[in-house]
């Protein structure tokens, strides 16, 4: 299986299901209480998700909710000072945690018509669109991995691995996929 940390690798893994990696993205965990996460939604001018698992998206940016006081913010590197910029001076004062992950973790998109079936094959959740559809998001395992795992469109998948675990889970979607090939 090809190294999936560079965004230039696109591995085919089933005749409509694709994984490959998404280019690099700024990443900051945001903890705090409702007036923190309502300050910094202001200051960076995006709506904070308001209901459990979702996300929000206006444009390259990302909020997803992750807990209860805590969001994962993704957006493109280039936005990275700004952003920082911005936060820092809207939380001042305020109680909240907010820590830059973006080397701590690889995004991944697995797509296509059988991409549902392939990500079932190590995650427990269901993820029939009834139960998880376009816009939820939630902390989940693949196969033994811990992964966020965000649906990003009827047959398209975000996924955020731990940069040491990109392959196990590359080379895991692939072994799924191929018995897929096999049984289908």
């Amino acid at each position: 299986m090809p190294d999936l940390s560079h965004s230039r690798h696109i591995v085919q893994v089933l005749e409509n299901a694709v994984v490959r990696a998404l280019p690099p993205l700024y990443r900051l965990t945001l903890r705090g209480a409702p007036a923190a996460l309502e300050l910094a939604g202001v200051a960076l001018h995006l709506a904070m998700p308001e209901r459990a698992c979702r996300a929000t998206v206006d444009g390259e940016r990302a909020v997803l909710w992750l807990g209860p006081d805590e969001r994962l913010l993704l957006m493109p590197r280039a936005l990275a000072a700004p952003t920082a910029a911005a936060l820092r001076e809207a939380l001042v004062g305020a109680a909240h945690a907010l820590v830059d992950v973006s080397e701590r973790q690889i995004a991944l998109e697995v797509s296509g018509l059988h991409a549902t079936t392939v990500l079932a094959a190590g995650c427990p959740l269901d993820l029939d669109r009834s139960a998880f559809p376009p816009g939820m998001c939630t902390r989940t395992v693949l196969a033994k991995a811990e992964i966020v795992l965000w649906r990003t469109g009827e047959t398209r998948f975000h996924l955020e691995v731990g940069r040491s675990f990109t392959s196990y889970v590359s080379g895991f979607l692939a072994e799924a996929a191929s018995e897929l090939e096999i049984s289908g």
